[in-house]
């Protein structure tokens, strides 16, 4: 039993939170934190009658000295960050202060730059080794699960891994002209940013869904998908012996391309202030302001997802493939959880690597990315609360 607090009240904690109360023999208390109140005390209210005791506060997650006060005070066994990617240090650096563990899903990406990578998180690995405190970086999907399949696979199936294809195939439809299915900004952020993919030994850069295929997805059928930077690629290629290759693919409809290309056009994806009656606003801002809520997106998606990764590698001196994947309904998840399956995805594995930590499951002092603990129990509890996983022998590969 063990008690966590939860930085964050939009889609993905709001499903980590429904899985924190329905895994009650692991949370006994939690605490959700936000910058609006009113939304954790209503999810709390929704959720009380549970075995899960559930307290709220109101916290603005940049301030350090604020946000250690009330870990000092609640004294948590974990802090799972669920805010945006910006406020990733300073969460961290309370953590510190407060000497308690740290999870979250996405890394460090600086307010003032369409740019991620784990540098910055890095740089904490001896603060939180002499602090003898655990952060366990990128517990979401992928990153997240992604990676403990590359753990997974590595451990069970290869003796090495020379190739890893990450597929990220949304199938769902929301019936809107243009929607983003997780925080606007930072998707368009993602997508916008130039593609890149690790090889021989380096990064090869190419240009904004440069590079083009059509995969035939288990269960949902022939998709156009673009390559992407991603964050995982960074930590698996220091990570999983034998690497040649990792790249990541992501599926767009030609809507949501056209539209981002007429956005981009006008400038509207711009992360640079401009001057508007008097005011300075951020155009990337402003289109967050006006895009449907992600959280009001539920009720209306259909279809599902697949992400999942494609491996190649040899063992026993053989060459073989194999692939690792989930795949989720949608409307099954809003009917659970009230969320649509791109928060289901990721807020699952946060509740479980959380659960991980708090349980002393993973531990060691210092800065961890999830492919460096072991995967099997990740796994067993990926297909206990809600994202089952499926494997093939025999995949078709993407060129």
């Amino acid at each position: 039993m063990g008690k966590a607090m939860i930085i964050g009240c939009g889609g993905v904690a709001s499903v980590a939170i429904h899985k924190c109360c329905q895994n009650s023999d692991a949370f006994s208390e939690i605490m959700i934190a936000s910058r609006t109140k009113s939304k954790c005390d209503a999810l709390r209210d929704k959720l009380s009658g549970g075995k899960t005791k559930i307290q709220t506060a109101q916290v603005d997650a940049d301030n350090v000295a604020e946000l250690t006060e009330l870990i000092e005070k609640f004294k948590p066994d974990v802090v799972l960050n669920l805010a945006l990617p910006y406020q990733d240090l300073h969460i961290m650096d309370a953590c510190l202060a407060a000497r308690v563990n740290y999870v979250d899903t996405a890394n460090y990406e600086p307010p003032d730059t369409a740019h991620f990578e784990y540098k910055w998180q890095w740089a904490y690995r001896d603060k939180y080794k002499n602090a003898g405190i655990t952060a366990l970086l990128g517990s979401g999907f992928d990153p997240g699960v992604t990676s403990v399949f590359s753990a997974y696979a590595l451990k069970h199936e290869f003796d090495e891994i020379n190739y890893i294809d990450i597929l990220d195939c949304n199938a769902g439809d929301h019936g809107y002209p243009f929607a983003t299915n997780f925080n606007p900004e930072i998707n368009i952020r993602e997508v916008s940013a130039k593609g890149s993919y690790w090889e021989d030994g380096k990064w090869v850069y190419t240009e904004p869904m440069e590079i083009k295929r059509v995969y035939d997805f288990p269960e949902i059928g022939p998709k156009d998908m673009y390559l992407l930077h991603h964050e995982e690629i960074e930590s698996l290629a220091l990570n999983i012996p034998g690497i040649k290759r990792i790249r990541f693919f992501m599926t767009f409809g030609e809507s949501y391309l056209t539209h981002l290309r007429c956005l981009e056009n006008v400038g509207m994806t711009s992360i640079e202030p401009i001057d508007f009656e008097g005011h300075k606003i951020i155009p990337l801002q402003f289109l967050k302001a006006v895009l449907p809520d992600p959280a009001s997106l539920g009720p209306r998606t259909k279809g599902k997802t697949n992400i999942g990764c494609i491996f190649k590698g040899n063992k026993d001196g053989k060459e073989k493939t194999y692939y690792l994947y989930n795949v989720c309904d949608h409307q099954e998840c809003y009917r659970e959880v009230g969320s649509q399956a791109i928060s289901y995805t990721t807020g699952v594995p946060a509740m479980i690597g959380t659960e991980m930590v708090m349980k002393g499951i993973w531990k060691g002092p210092g800065v961890f990315n999830i492919e460096e603990f072991d995967p099997d129990p990740f796994m067993d509890e990926l297909n206990k609360w809600g994202l089952p996983w499926k494997e093939s022998r025999t995949p078709a590969l993407v060129e």
